[in-house]
């Protein structure tokens, strides 16, 4: 789908969203400022894109936008993530081009993979030296099941 069709598409469905009654004052203001900045051709049309989105998501957590009208803004936000220059080559396919930095080795993998595993042996054996030196705490007055006191019983 080319990117004026993916535009066009949103802009209906703001527009739709901007004069439905149903819809709180604030989410039509919304959307018809979002139509604005999808209409100002001084910008490029990614940038274009970029900001109607970033108008679009602060009105998404708000708890009076119904729940139609959030769904709809979710489906006009996928229509203006538009692909960039660099993501297509030109046989339209996707670049498989990356930076190192994106990525991790599988040596960095191993490493972490060994020290959460050292940490988990040691998060086990101070459990075990819990368990290992628990004692019953005894007290002095204690008295056997015939009522005596041991200690009394030594003194005789």
């Amino acid at each position: 789908m080319s990117i004026e069709k993916q535009i066009k598409e949103a802009t209906d469905i703001l527009n739709n969203i901007s004069e439905d009654q149903t819809v709180p004052r604030n989410i039509r203001r919304a959307a018809t400022q979002s139509l604005t900045t999808l209409a100002d051709k001084e910008m490029e049309v990614h940038v274009r894109a970029v900001n109607a989105i970033e108008l679009l998501e602060d009105i998404l957590g708000d708890p009076n936008c119904p729940y139609h009208a959030r769904t709809l803004i979710w489906h006009v936000i996928t229509r203006l993530e538009l692909p960039t220059d660099g993501d297509r080559d030109d046989d339209g396919d996707e670049d498989e081009e990356y930076e190192e930095d994106d990525y991790y080795e599988e040596e960095e993998e191993a490493e972490w993979v060994e020290e959460e595993e050292v940490e988990e042996k040691k998060e086990e054996e101070k459990k075990v030296e819990k368990e290992d030196d628990w004692q019953p705490e005894w007290s002095d007055d204690f008295e056997d099941e015939w009522g005596d006191n041991d200690d009394e019983a030594d003194e005789d």
